[in-house]
């Protein structure tokens, strides 16, 4: 099985997790960047939370779900967006202006699109949930 987008894999998996009310999900395999957003996502109280599970290969994140993820998906192409820009892009991937969260990669690392916008950079939209 080849996978390309390990990310996209991830929060699909989170996704239908949410949808059929499970109580947790298993994400395989693992990544730094995964385990990144998952961080915010726990943060801002979307998830609860995740441990990492080495099991020789490429490890596997469990996630505690809390049904409070409406969608989730990442976005694609991953557009570059300019500190100035991220209103446009709120209106295209969230509901409404205080809705959900924008996940971008910044040179100071994955953040949301509000940090972002606090700090006055820009980066690569990763995904989006609400």
């Amino acid at each position: 099985m080849v996978m390309n987008d390990t990310l996209a894999n991830a929060l699909t998996t989170i996704k239908n997790c949410e949808m059929r009310a499970k109580g947790e999900a298993l994400i395989m395999p693992a990544s730094k960047l995964i385990a990144n957003v998952l961080r915010l996502l726990l943060k801002h109280g979307y998830i609860g939370n995740f441990e990492y599970i080495d099991d020789g290969r490429f490890g596997k994140i469990r996630v505690q779900l809390l049904g409070r993820i409406n969608d989730c998906g990442v976005i694609k192409p991953r557009f570059p967006v300019k500190k100035n820009e991220f209103e446009k892009w709120e209106k295209r991937y969230l509901p409404s202006p205080d809705v959900g969260l924008l996940i971008i990669s910044t040179s100071k690392g994955v953040m949301t699109h509000r940090e972002a916008k606090e700090l006055g950079i820009g980066g690569v939209l990763l995904a989006y949930v609400y």
